[in-house]
């Protein structure tokens, strides 16, 4: 690109993004076809000459501060809660594109567990410094949804990101098959990755239907024999209770991913929830061992500070 070009780039990116001119009216006003402009413009987000950032309002940082105190982690990033579900998603999608930023340096080996929340941030990260990104879990697709396979595709398109995927379902039918499936060379590989992690990125659901992706995809009798073993939370398709103890029965037999130990031995562990009901959780999560950082929304710091009292 000459110098003109590269003049002409920088303010047609004025004009439209600052003077909030139509490219009609920029290619009227400019000499050029309506297409000239859309593609300049498409350059200049192409070689960052134009960066947008969407920010969702903060929730107070002390607040987040004061709490991470009380509950004794690094450090609690608090977003709106949204209007819905899909809103409220977002937010924290935003802030935990942020932490995720913070926190994977030039080097590091990054493990990775799919949720919307998850699929969502991956929009906000933009480029990451050179790192090895690892599938902790196996596929399990979600309607209306991504999954983890499609997940660790997005992070292969990254430059300078190498990528450790997991050929598998997240949860298979039996012991044996997933016995199996975990000893595959792909996998195995990827899987012995978490067990030399720098940073992972998880989400804890409450372990309910509406909150966990893996309760609806077994049998009502396999849901309570989980439920009367004192599950509380699922992280990664791996259960746990109120004092973030694994919980053994055998759903944990048929999963194919990171195991809850992993994650504990792991330096840096960011962790996503939000709602109400997910707070008890969050609070396993960090007696457990498994959660260095966590991303909330308001509803969830609310009933955060109620279980965590000053």
């Amino acid at each position: 690109m000459t110098q003109n070009e590269s003049n002409l780039m920088v303010e047609v990116s004025t004009d439209y993004y600052l003077d909030g001119k139509s490219k009609v009216e920029i290619a009227r006003d400019r000499g050029i076809s309506r297409f000239q402009v859309a593609r300049l413009l498409a350059q200049a987000r192409d070689q960052g000459v134009v960066r947008i950032e969407i920010t969702p309002p903060r929730v107070d940082g002390e607040r987040g501060a004061r709490l991470a105190a009380r509950l004794g982690v690094s450090e609690i990033l608090v977003a709106a809660t949204g209007e819905d579900t899909t809103a409220t998603r977002e937010n924290v999608a935003v802030e935990l594109a942020r932490a995720a930023r913070d926190h994977i340096t030039e080097g590091a080996t990054v493990g990775v567990s799919w949720s919307r929340t998850v699929e969502a941030a991956v929009r906000h990260i933009g480029r990451l410094p050179q790192c090895d990104v690892v599938q902790l879990v196996g596929a399990l697709p979600v309607e209306g949804s991504g999954n983890s396979l499609a997940l660790i595709n997005t992070f292969e398109q990254m430059p300078g990101v190498r990528t450790w995927p997991v050929w598998s379902p997240l949860l298979v039918a039996d012991a044996a098959t997933a016995a199996g499936m975990r000893r595959q060379p792909e996998i195995a590989d990827a899987l012995a990755r978490a067990d030399r992690l720098d940073v992972a990125i998880v989400a804890v659901g409450h372990w309910s239907e509406r909150s966990s992706t893996v309760f609806p995809q077994i049998s009502v009798e396999e849901q309570q024999a989980a439920t009367d073993a004192g599950a509380i939370a699922e992280c990664s398709g791996r259960l746990f209770d109120a004092e973030g103890r694994p919980v053994r029965t055998s759903l944990d037999e048929r999963v194919v991913g990171v195991t809850l130990e992993q994650l504990a031995a792991t330096p840096q562990v960011i962790v996503i929830g939000y709602g109400a009901a997910v707070a008890p959780g969050l609070v396993a999560a960090v007696r457990g061992g498994v959660a260095n950082t966590l991303v909330v929304d308001d509803a969830a710091a609310t009933a955060l500070e109620q279980l965590a009292p000053a």
